[in-house]
Order: structure tokens, then sequence, then C-alpha cells
């Protein structure tokens, strides 16, 4: 399963956060697509639709765990897709931004 670290994404990369709702709103990275692990299957289209299509999905989730099921499965289905490694808690501890949907400071749940 391709891996990639926080610390190695740049601004503007294409983020896919899977995590649920309620981890969603209490805080996410600024201008991640948001789609739930639940409802992922149903809901592809909206990857499709926002997602460039030549470049690469970087997966996240809390920690991992279910950020690698969705890179896999997206592998499978010839995306350019990898699991962003620590997930968002990495991210948070790495001092990268972590916002509320209203734009506020938020945190990792």
């Amino acid at each position: 399963m391709p891996t990639v670290g926080v610390q190695d994404l740049e601004d503007g990369d294409f983020l896919l956060d899977v995590r649920e709702d309620d981890e969603w709103r209490a805080g996410h990275a600024e201008g991640a697509l948001h789609i739930p692990l639940s409802e992922f299957v149903a809901r592809y289209g909206e990857l499709t639709g926002t997602a460039p299509q030549d470049g690469r999905i970087h997966v996240i989730c809390r920690s991992g765990g279910r950020s690698a099921q969705v890179a896999m499965y997206l592998v499978q289905q010839g995306v350019d897709a990898v699991n962003v490694d620590g997930g968002m808690q990495v991210w948070a501890a790495s001092g990268r931004p972590v916002v509320t949907d209203e734009g506020r400071p938020g945190q990792v749940v």
C-alpha cells in the first residue's frame, strides 16, 4: 500500500478525509474533501467529480487505518491514491492547521 508522510505533503495536494461526521466537525485540514468511510462507496461519484483527473489523491483519517482501506480501494479502481501515514493525529502534531467548518481552530478527536 503506497503511503506518504505528512511532512511530504505540499500546499495544493488533494486531500480526502474519510473520518466520520463528528470527527470532521471537531477539526479537519482546510480544503480537504470529506466523504466518511461508512458512505464512501455510495458517494464515490463526489470524489471523481472533485478530484483532479491527473493528480494524486492523499487519503487521510485519524491514524491511518480507515484511509488505508480507502486508498487500497482507489488503487484497485486505477486511481493514483496514497495513504497519509499517521493521519490527522500526525498532521496536528506536526503543526499543520486544523479548522472547523466555521474556519475556527479545531482539534483531532
